[in-house]
């Protein structure tokens, strides 16, 4: 394959794209991964640059994301000093790192804040309107915390676990 991918696979290169940035992952991750993913040989930040129209600063960002998640490889070429990439096939390793690194940051995130507004709450002293509102936002935070454990256990389940194997 040249260095500019086939017409349907440049097609599943911009849907790809348009997946990873619907999830808020950005554009350019779906695409550097699709594009790595259809090449049958390893791949340079200036391949991809010049393929998908993207900066070699962008590509390299994505680059060592992907790296972060499993779902790219640095590999060797002989007689070459540039970094080359290769995608993975391991797609439930992928989604675990992907996952656990997008949403895990965010399940943390919102459960310092949470705690924060718990705290906050648990040293007022109200009563009349301001008790009751106080007593509302214990409980609405008490289902956000129930809800957190919840969503913290599914990444436990036996069954998630065995398809991100």
């Amino acid at each position: 394959m040249s260095s500019d991918p086939s017409t349907l696979v440049r097609r599943f290169i911009q849907d790809a794209g348009n997946a990873t940035q619907s999830l808020g992952l950005g554009r350019a991750i779906g695409q550097i991964y699709a594009f790595l993913y259809f090449s049958p040989g390893p791949r340079n930040l200036g391949d991809m640059q010049h393929a998908l129209g993207i900066s070699k600063g962008s590509a390299s960002m994505v680059v060592r994301q992907l790296e972060q998640w499993s779902a790219v490889r640095k590999v060797w070429v002989k007689g070459d000093r540039k970094d080359y990439y290769e995608a993975s096939d391991w797609f439930g390793n992928i989604l675990k790192h992907a996952v656990m690194d997008t949403v895990g940051k965010k399940l943390s995130a919102y459960s310092a804040l949470l705690g924060e507004m718990e705290n906050e709450l648990s040293a007022r002293t109200e009563s009349g309107e301001e008790g009751r509102e106080r007593e509302f936002l214990k409980e609405r935070m008490a289902k956000l915390r129930k809800f957190q454990k919840r969503a913290q256990g599914i990444f436990k389940n036996p069954l998630v676990k065995a398809l991100l194997r």
